[in-house]
């Protein structure tokens, strides 16, 4: 599930951009953009505490280790491109 809130912050992240570069309106693209990146981090340690229950180690020792500085760094991404629409100056 946090892959596919992960590729759906990444494709409104995306159109934030494409709708700041445009001069309309974008804060509802960088605000649907922002909450499903909380929503990958989110789904992503909520698969991680049912490897824990289930005692899944070999899961855990695969994936956390790589996934978990691949979200930090993502989760920067996002912000940063979220925020690439704050600073576009309005001609109005």
């Amino acid at each position: 599930m946090w892959m596919v809130f992960g590729i759906a912050a990444i494709i409104t992240a995306i159109l934030n951009v494409v709708w700041g570069v445009r001069s309309q309106d974008a804060k509802w693209f960088r605000f649907i953009s922002l909450s499903l990146t909380a929503f990958t981090l989110c789904a992503f340690y909520s698969a991680n505490a049912k490897w824990v229950l289930n005692e899944d180690w070999s899961a855990l020792m695969d994936v956390v280790p790589t996934m978990s500085k691949v979200l930090w760094i993502l989760t920067i991404v996002s912000i940063l491109i979220n925020s690439v629409s704050l600073f576009k100056k309005n001609d109005r």
